[in-house]
């Protein structure tokens, strides 16, 4: 069992999930038919997405309330290698913070299900004047008090 990357904090509700499916192209492996290690943070992305469209918490969302969200801090750990046309899916964790940032801890997992890559972003939120946000912006402690709830949603 691996240690999480971000530990269960008391009073924290359920991380949020969202899993995408893909196929390894040909562009994405090195000569030895190998993905390149450099290709994983395109994956998390994709996972990011997932569950940005899923919860309504998108980066086009963050924008539109005067927010964005670059990645503060990535890290990947990379178990097995994915190769040329296999599929895999990429399993996005959004954890629960009180601080203004997002947490989300990836799981890629190769055609039968075994566990190749797993990694973390750590997201900061900025004004559109790139000066850091120190409390949540409005609309997004609206729906973090939901999802406390254990409400999460596409309503904002």
């Amino acid at each position: 069992m691996r240690k999480p990357y971000f530990p269960k904090q008391n009073g924290h509700p359920e991380p949020l999930r969202a899993v995408c499916s893909r196929r390894v192209r040909f562009e994405e492996v090195d000569p030895l038919g190998i993905v390149w290690h450099g290709r994983y943070p395109s994956f998390f992305e994709d996972a990011r997405m997932a569950l940005g469209d899923k919860y309504g918490i998108g980066y086009m969302v963050f924008y539109e309330h005067g927010v964005v969200t670059p990645i503060k801090m990535m890290h990947v750990d990379y178990h097995q290698p994915l190769r040329f046309g296999e599929e895999f899916t990429v399993e996005g964790i959004q954890h629960f913070s009180e601080s203004a940032r997002i947490n989300t801890e990836y799981v890629v997992r190769n055609g039968a299900g075994e566990i190749a890559t797993t990694g973390y972003t750590v997201q900061m939120l900025l004004d559109l004047n790139m000066n850091v946000l120190i409390a949540l912006p409005p609309f997004f402690e609206a729906f973090c008090d939901q999802w406390k709830r254990e409400e999460p949603c596409a309503c904002i």
